[in-house]
């Protein structure tokens, strides 16, 4: 079975994250699939970057996210920009008239 998890990198003490498809009984930082986004909890605010193409490939293909995936996943979609909904436009309201005295 596949999974959809983190794979460990960076300096100790420094840890950077792959996200990545890979077969669920690896290592956690064995052979993978594919490299499908990245993880930096080291910045402010943490710096998430997917490809969601590929998760939602992978995802079709009968992958798993592990639980932390699911929740930067769903964090990310929550976050990306949605169209804007037309504003609606008032009419223009004439100037009172003032009276003449």
């Amino acid at each position: 079975m596949l999974m959809i998890r983190l794979s460990r990198r960076g300096a100790r003490k420094q840890p950077y994250y792959r996200i990545v498809v890979i077969e669920k009984d690896r290592a956690r930082d064995g052979r993978s699939v594919e490299v499908v986004g990245t993880y930096n909890p080291r910045t402010n605010p943490a710096s998430v970057l997917l490809k969601s193409e590929r998760i939602a490939y992978w995802t079709g293909k009968g992958a798993q996210l592990s639980d932390r995936v699911k929740k930067l996943v769903d964090k990310a979609a929550a976050a990306a920009p949605t169209a804007p909904a037309p504003a609606a436009t008032a009419p223009a309201a004439e100037p009172e008239a003032t009276p003449a005295a």
